[in-house]
Formats: structure tokens, sequence, C-alpha cells
């Protein structure tokens, strides 16, 4: 008996991608068209930080502040690669200096100072530029009178490559925001898959305004950190966005699609423009 197949036909790369929260394989086309969200689960993908731009501030009207500084290696650090080989390999991957991207925009016509961390680069972690870019974002919009916009991408928490200088960021940053919130300036922090680590512990969980992406994995340390160290096992779900929501951590949940929308609503009722 003679078998017969049908010629595979050949589908181009990046025609179709797997959800990671439905594991359903999805046309590409269609997710990019809803801002990189899942049209079958809405699990919203990460994005980098040029995208994360796009979407949020006026088309042209970023300004990128500090662009040029650079990490430093005060430890000489070696794990499987020194950390000067890492920070090479994340630069060229990236098309980034470092993890977080700051300067100012505007939204909806209103200008801001923005800082958003990348998750791509090093896990979006703290190290002396991370601390040092968002510090000076704070200081920046209490010098300028503006209302300062993080966005966060930050799993990686505190960078252990850089030792003490990197936990130090946490005091510095908290710092910066106290000063800030003193001057009643406005400060949204806008929390993204995933936001954990020191930079949720410092920083992130001081805004006046704490928004998240759906889904978002939200804490300190990581469900796979604690099941490592104390072999437990969290709850489903105990470390979500709308977990974080459930008990008061955070004060709203929006899609991606709306961001920017609700953000320019929040600016403008500060702005005395309540409607």
């Amino acid at each position: 008996m003679k078998l017969f197949f049908r010629r595979k036909r050949n589908i181009p790369d990046g025609l179709w991608k797997r959800c990671n929260g439905c594991n359903s394989v999805v046309y590409n086309k269609k997710v990019e068209e809803r801002h990189n969200v899942c049209p079958k689960c809405n699990y919203h993908f990460r994005i980098p930080t040029s995208e994360r731009l796009e979407i949020t501030l006026d088309e042209g009207s970023f300004k990128e502040y500090w662009k040029d500084m650079l990490p430093a290696d005060p430890l000489s650090f070696t794990d499987r690669i020194s950390y000067k080989d890492r920070l090479a390999k994340e630069q060229k991957k990236t098309k980034m200096n470092e993890a977080v991207t700051a300067g100012e925009g505007q939204i909806e016509g209103m200008k801001i100072i923005i800082a958003i961390t990348d998750p791509e680069f090093i896990m979006g972690s703290m190290g002396s530029v991370v601390g040092e870019k968002i510090t000076r974002a704070a200081e920046k919009a209490l010098e300028a009178r503006l209302p300062l916009l993080v966005i966060l991408g930050s799993g990686g928490g505190a960078r252990m490559h850089e030792g003490a200088i990197s936990l130090m960021q946490m005091a510095k940053t908290s710092s910066a925001m106290s000063r800030l919130h003193e001057s009643g300036m406005p400060f949204i922090s806008v929390l993204t898959d995933p936001t954990l680590g020191g930079v949720m512990a410092s920083f992130a969980s001081q805004a006046d305004i704490i928004m998240a992406e759906p889904g978002a994995l939200v804490g300190f340390a990581g469900p796979r950190v604690i099941r490592e160290t104390i072999k437990k096992t969290l709850p489903k779900g105990f470390q979500t966005a709308e977990s974080m929501l459930k008990h008061g951590f955070i004060d709203m949940i929006v899609e991606r699609s709306k961001m920017k929308y609700e953000i320019s609503k929040i600016l403008d009722y500060c702005n005395g423009n309540s409607k």
C-alpha cells in the first residue's frame, strides 16, 4: 500500500507565537494590534522600552536624559562570566546602555518626567546607574514642578554584581521619592510583569498612585525563590496584581490599551482639571 503525505506548508518565522498565559498558538499580527496582548486570554506579553514609550507618550515628545551614563564594575565580579562581559552582552542584545531609560515627555499635551526599567537588561535589576537615573528623575520632577511617571519591569531586585553599592540605591531612591512627595508633586508608578525585589521594596511602592497591568507578578521574593529557599509553594495567584489589588497594596489594574488614557485622567485631575 502506498502512503501519500501532504507537503508541509512553510510558515514564515514570526507569523505565530505561543501565549504564556493560555498556551495557545496565536497570530502574531493580532497580538501586535492589541499592544502585544493575547486576543484569547488577555495575557500581557513583556514589551521593550521603545514600544512602551511609543504607546505611553505623545508622538515625538520624548527627550532622553543621561543617555551616556554607564555602569562600573567596582568588584570585578565574576559568576559564569565576568560582569564586564555580561554588561557588554546585554548592551549588544538590547541596544541599551542600562536597564533604565529616563527623560521628559508629554501625555495628551501634559508634560511629565518619565523613567522605564526594562526586564530584558539583566532582568531590569537595580545597580548604581538605575538608582542614579531614578533619583535624578525624581529630582528633575521636583525642580521642574512636573509629575513623575515610573513604569517598572524589574525582576532582578538589587544587582548582586555591584554588591553593597546596589543595595544603597534602595535608600537613595526612597529618599528622593520622599522629597518629591513632600513637595506635593504627583508620583505614579506602573507595575508590569515582573516587579520584584529591591525595586518593589523601595521606590516603586512609594507612589501616590500605584497602577499595574493585568496578571503582573508583583512582590518581594518571587515564587521560585521562595520555593527554593524555604521549600514552600505559594498559593496560586498569590503574587499577581489581582491579589495585590484585593489586599489594598495597589490602587488599580489597567489594561495596556487603556493605560495612557487612565494616566492622562490622573494627570488632568492633578492639574485641577477634573472631569
